[in-house]
Formats: structure tokens, sequence, C-alpha cells
């Protein structure tokens, strides 16, 4: 069993939340909105309200502890600033979602360890089921 978080519970951070529960994973999930948070005990072991942009909450939560830490933001300059601050407090694998090439180009370049598109992903799947 695996230590997972999950910094972003929109759309993608709560599906990917879900998805790791299923499969039996410890899943820490993290948003700025408390209802967000509050609706959370759904598909996470544990949700906490914070600012994930401020080192201090992020040290403060341990990450550095859990196997992987995805970053599911959908806010490119937030997510940037977090992917950053999660490798330099030693996060051994960062997954960083990215909305676009030039996302993902500036994630990989400030060491996330894996970047998906999953509007992309999205899309493709879309069109190869209306063909």
């Amino acid at each position: 069993m695996g230590e997972y978080a999950v910094i972003g519970l929109g759309r993608f951070g709560s599906a990917v939340a879900g998805s790791l529960l299923s499969l039996g994973h410890n899943v820490l999930g993290v948003d700025r909105n408390e209802q967000v948070v509050n609706a959370a005990s759904a598909f996470t072991t544990k949700a906490v309200q914070c600012d994930a942009t401020d080192e201090h909450n992020l040290r403060a939560l341990g990450l550095r502890n859990f196997d992987t830490v995805v970053v599911a933001m959908g806010d490119l300059q937030a997510s940037i600033l977090v992917t950053l601050i999660l490798k330099e407090i030693g996060v051994r694998e960062v997954i960083a979602k990215a909305s676009n090439e030039h996302h993902g180009k500036v994630l990989y370049k400030i060491g996330a360890d894996r970047v998906v598109f999953p509007e992309r992903e999205s899309c493709r799947r879309s069109t190869a089921s209306s063909s």
C-alpha cells in the first residue's frame, strides 16, 4: 500500500485520488477550498485545507515522506510553484498536470518526474470513440 498526496481536488485531482484509494493506497487530499475538502472524505483517506503555494504548509504536511505527490492544480502559475517547492523539499516523485505543451515543458524543467495532459487525453478518447 502506497502513500500518495493529491494537491488540487477538482475534477482531475478527485478522480486520481478516488482511483488511488480504490486500489488500496492511502491518499492525502489537499485543496484551498473548504467545501471541496469537506466533500473529499468520499475519495481520500484524509483531506486538509491549505494554500499549497506556501512552502511552510507543504513542509508541515510531511509530503517528502510520501511515495508520490500529484499536482492536479488548474492554475498554471500555482502548479509550477508547487511542483518546484515539492522537488526542493525532497519529494521523491512528482506527477504534475499540464494544460498545454509549454506548461508541460516548464514542469519538466523544474523537476517534475512525469507530466500528464488530461484534457488532451480526454479529447483523444472522445475523438477515437466517435470514429
